[in-house]
């Protein structure tokens, strides 16, 4: 069983306390919605068999309830957060069986000396991009981040596993550096081709 990287730099683990008068980065000014299962949307759950596809308002026909989708964000730092050289452990955890369809690197502030880095998980630094294969932090603006054509990575993105996985940043050399990064996700649909 993987476990929890938890930083040493004074960041928490990723739980939401959202509703309070003064938030922390991080946390919604209202309180939220709770779900433990995906979110289904759609009015037809079941097909009826008919082969029908419903008009505007129906709810007979062939089913047509799809997933929502989920995003985490997290501040990440070129410089280690958790004691491992060029390590970042961002406190992002994607549930089990979920498909990853995007991942965004908004950099503040430019990479310093290295300008790439790897985006891997608490088990495998590679897991989600081949080493080094984020390239473009030394400006700023949105980075596309993306699985590459190695197969592991295309694999865990399209399914992340059996267990919850973490995010993990792998930075070269070099501090300074300092982004917001996002991850959008389809969770627990439980699929892989």
């Amino acid at each position: 069983m993987t476990t929890y990287i938890a930083p040493t730099s004074g960041q928490t683990y990723p739980d939401i306390q959202g509703g309070q008068l003064t938030q922390t980065n991080g946390n919604p000014p209202q309180p939220g919605t709770q779900l433990t299962g995906p979110v289904l949307n759609g009015p037809i759950w079941q097909s009826d068999g008919s082969n029908n596809l419903a008009g505007v308002g129906g709810t007979v026909g062939t089913a047509n309830a799809g997933y929502g989708v989920t995003a985490q964000s997290c501040v990440i730092t070129q410089a280690s957060n958790d004691g491992t050289t060029n390590q970042f452990a961002c406190p992002i955890v994607i549930p089990a069986q979920s498909q990853i369809l995007r991942m965004t690197l908004m950099v503040t502030t430019a990479w310093a000396t290295t300008t790439t880095l790897e985006v891997g998980s608490g088990a495998s630094a590679t897991a989600f991009t081949a080493s080094q294969a984020v390239t473009g932090l030394g400006t700023l603006g949105p980075i596309s981040i993306v699985p590459g054509t190695g197969a592991t990575q295309i694999g865990n993105w399209d399914n992340v596993g059996t267990q919850d996985v973490q995010i993990v940043i792998l930075s070269g050399s070099g501090t300074g550096g300092k982004g917001t990064l996002t991850v959008e996700y389809i969770p627990m649909i439980n699929l892989a081709s």
